[in-house]
């Protein structure tokens, strides 16, 4: 086990200096601003890995996605023969597996599979450990190199949904966190957990898990909690509350290896910002200098911390274009991907609402690939 890439306890830190300017004199300066080739594509974790879906995939250009999970063995952990049957599935119709997800989802600890990680309850947890790493181990004999997950406690959290008349009467996921304490809703089974213990328990997680990503050559990309919350809400502080930009660098500080890292959603970390528009740019050039973007969720809101909804990616307070110009700045070379669209009553509108996305991304993606000179 590669103990030297933890950091001894996980107290709240910064980066050493050496580290942050090689940063900085490698990708600061702003003469490399237009001059990287684009490197990323546009993808998707919806729908799976069935004909309909593939061929709605490709349809709509999109070539690279993350292909759900694998079915369970129970006690042991994927089915080696059934992700081999997804690969091929895909390459018939041009498509990469590219990515999976974990079963550490944000269902929540009261629905995951695999509740005990979070809960920090030994030794259950190391048994469920054993069953991640049997993952990995499964994703890399597939050539998928990419695992999006999740360490929360609770689930995404919501209230009402918002319905725009100006976009055919839309509907918006939508938190607001003063009505949300109005609903008086219950605790958890994990009870009061602290900032420092949602940590410790990622770490003991962390620790157990990165050698054998490692050993895989698969990155680990962590999906921050959802929404970023006041302290204690409901018993818990999510690791990456109240403050979202200090919360991700001191997750980010628990490995200094390759393979941990974000699935970057631009929307969740948007929805702990005041101002979206300006403050998430410089949250893009700080983890992608450092490699640490391993795949995007491109997904707009209307409003920030505490008090947001959930729009289409060309109505909402950030700059979409302004944000794919920063990923290709730092030289991001994953996929972007809808992960959350906007909801309609109306039989086929969530696909619609994929097919309105992907577009809107291959868009973007020619207009910067247009700006690159050679």
């Amino acid at each position: 086990m590669k103990r030297r890439n933890f950091v001894k306890g996980v107290a709240a830190g910064s980066l050493g200096a050496a580290t942050l300017g090689t940063a900085e004199a490698r990708n600061s300066s702003k003469e490399n601003v237009g001059k990287r080739k684009v490197l990323m594509k546009v993808g998707c974790q919806s729908g799976g890995t069935s004909i309909k879906n593939l061929e709605f995939k490709a349809r709509h250009g999109v070539f690279n996605i993350d292909g759900g999970s694998p079915e369970i063995i129970e006690g042991v952990g994927w089915d080696l023969e059934d992700s081999l049957r997804k690969k091929e599935a895909c390459e018939k119709y041009g498509i990469s597996l590219d990515a999976y997800h974990l079963p550490l989802t944000s269902a929540g600890i009261d629905r995951v599979k695999y509740p005990n990680m979070m809960l920090g309850k030994s030794p259950e947890r190391d048994r469920e450990i054993e069953i991640i790493q049997q993952m990995i181990e499964v994703a890399a004999k597939t050539d998928v190199h990419v695992l999006n997950y999740n360490t929360t406690i609770h689930r995404v959290l919501r209230v009402e949904p918002t319905v725009d008349p100006k976009r055919g009467n839309a509907i918006y996921s939508t938190w607001n966190y003063e009505e949300a304490v109005k609903l008086n809703r219950p605790k958890t089974i994990a009870g009061d957990v602290s900032v420092d213990e949602v940590f410790d328990r990622i770490a003991y997680v962390l620790e157990r898990i990165i050698p054998v990503a490692e050993e895989y050559k698969v990155k680990l990309a962590n999906h921050i909690a959802d929404p970023p919350t006041p302290v204690g809400y409901r018993g818990i502080t999510r690791w990456n509350s109240p403050d979202v930009f200090a919360g991700m660098k001191r997750f980010a500080e628990l490995s200094d290896s390759s393979y941990h890292g974000f699935n970057f959603c631009i929307g969740s970390i948007a929805e702990g910002l005041k101002d979206p528009k300006t403050e998430i740019i410089p949250i893009i050039k700080y983890f992608g200098e450092r490699n640490q973007i391993f795949n995007v969720h491109y997904r707009n809101i209307k409003g920030g911390w505490n008090n947001f909804m959930e729009v289409f990616p060309d109505n909402g307070d950030m700059d979409f274009l302004e944000v794919i110009r920063a990923l290709r700045d730092v030289g991001y070379d994953g996929m972007v991907m809808p992960d959350h669209v906007p909801k309609h009553e109306a039989e086929g509108a969530r696909d619609q609402a994929f097919a309105f996305v992907y577009g809107y991304i291959i868009a973007m993606l020619q207009v910067v690939k247009s700006e690159e000179v050679s």
